[in-house]
């Protein structure tokens, strides 16, 4: 009897931890039926906005921009209705380089002087859209880029990354994620230290969370 009863719990103990993780499942999916009409927030902690530029010839070097905050309006029956409006805070920007994150934020040595990059209170870069064009999971999203006072166009490669409602201890709204790519010529914004050095294109990789209002 007594090791029929050491059996049992064995079995339990094992048993227990996988029918947990049976039972646990990811809520979001890569499902365009899972998505929902209807105004949404970007997830600041979970958009992200990855930047690389050559260094050099030898190496490509990348950071970071976060706590990106703003808006988007869709209507799956409607995709390239949608709107999309996003404010990144360039004075949090983010590199593995204590060093290289100061000269990015750093003040010109002279007060008639222009900073080498942002200097140390740049304000708030933001893209707005203009055209959507929508074909299947993926979309062309045009808009205008304001970087360092300056605006210009710049176009988007957007993929539809998953839906679904979060788990209700996190809210049970509904989500939405997006990848995309783009590439800018930071001359173009007035931003030239260094080039060709370093880089003048941008390539930049975005992760972007949105839920629902």
């Amino acid at each position: 009897m007594r090791i029929r009863t050491i059996a049992l719990a064995a079995t339990l103990l094992v048993a227990t931890p996988l029918v947990a993780q049976q039972a646990m499942q990811v809520p979001g999916s890569k499902n365009p039926a899972l998505v929902t009409a209807g105004s949404y927030t970007a997830d600041p902690g979970h958009t992200l906005i990855e930047w690389q530029v050559d260094h050099l010839g030898f190496t490509p070097y990348f950071g970071l921009f976060g706590e990106i905050s703003g808006n988007l309006t869709l209507d799956p029956k409607n995709p390239s209705a949608a709107k999309v409006d996003i404010t990144i805070p360039v004075s949090k920007v983010v590199t593995a380089s204590a060093g290289l994150t100061g000269h990015l934020l750093r003040a010109p040595k002279e007060a008639a002087s222009k900073p080498d990059f942002f200097g140390p209170t740049p304000a708030d870069a933001r893209f707005v859209s203009t055209k959507v064009v929508a074909s299947g999971q993926t979309a062309k999203v045009t808009g205008n880029l304001t970087l360092n006072g300056v605006t210009k166009p710049v176009t988007l490669d957007v993929s539809f990354y998953g839906a679904g409602k979060s788990p209700a201890q996190m809210g049970g709204k509904d989500n939405l994620g997006f990848e995309a790519l783009a590439t800018i010529k930071r001359t173009e914004f007035g931003i030239g230290f260094g080039v060709p050095m370093v880089s003048d294109e941008v390539k930049l990789k975005i992760a972007a969370a949105f839920t629902k209002d």
